[in-house]
């Protein structure tokens, strides 16, 4: 456990290589449309959380720090090791598993597909912002990845499965609802300053290292300016 804790998101890498392989030489004739966009769909996350945290990686930091505004712990809060394992294996991989048993459960399934959308407006706008910056680990996948494969369910649901196209609908709540389930809550409850389960320096450090470095020294600098202007006031 503590070596797939460790190396989740390599594993996952090599995860997506297997299922493009099962998929092309065999999947594709043994299961339903639906299932492959579906099976898609996670494959599209698998590659979401290689881009973050292994290649060009760096999430962590760029997470913590530049978007949450975390300066003094950045290695080990609001994002630690521990829960970023349970977020993004156990309670992701579920999340866009279970749908693709249930494909006729459309707005199941839109809530796995429509969840990697909403990670466009948090990498391409949210975060870009924070980090001065007009890419950050995540957004190639979110793009090119995971919305392509959530048109392409939209298209597929509304040409021929019309019956069921209104389910769809309620995947933007069921998006949103597994965003928190699967992230924000647990980031809320196992946030710990105190935390041992810190991010290795591999982590935190990937894409554009100097201008991170930079940035975290210019936001402890804006903090120790806002204290010491509090002090004095």
């Amino acid at each position: 456990m503590k070596f797939w804790r460790k190396y989740w998101y390599y594993i996952g890498g090599i995860l997506f290589v297997g299922l493009a392989f099962v998929m092309g030489l065999w999947g594709y004739l043994h299961i339903s449309t639906i299932q492959i966009i579906l099976i898609f769909g996670w494959m599209g996350m698998l590659m979401h959380q290689f881009e973050e945290y292994a290649l060009p990686g760096g999430f962590p930091m760029v997470s913590n720090m530049a978007g949450l505004g975390e300066v003094d712990h950045p290695e080990r809060y609001p994002l630690n090791a521990r829960q970023c394992f349970i977020s993004n294996v156990i309670f992701c991989y579920l999340s866009y598993i279970i749908p693709i048993f249930f494909p006729n459960l459309i707005w199941m399934g839109a809530s796995q597909v429509f969840a990697g959308v909403w990670q466009v407006p948090g990498h391409g706008i949210a975060m870009n912002i924070r980090m001065k910056s007009k890419y950050n680990p995540g957004l190639a996948s979110s793009v090119f990845l995971q919305t392509p494969v959530a048109i392409y369910y939209i298209w597929y649901v509304a040409h021929y499965m019309p019956d069921k196209a209104n389910q769809m609908w309620w995947g933007i709540p069921g998006s949103i609802a597994m965003l928190l389930l699967t992230f924000i809550i647990p980031i809320i409850v196992m946030r710990d300053k105190d935390s041992p389960y810190a991010f290795e320096e591999r982590e935190l450090f990937g894409y554009n290292k100097e201008h991170i470095m930079e940035l975290w020294e210019e936001r402890k600098a804006e903090k120790e300016a806002k204290e010491h202007g509090e002090t004095i006031g």
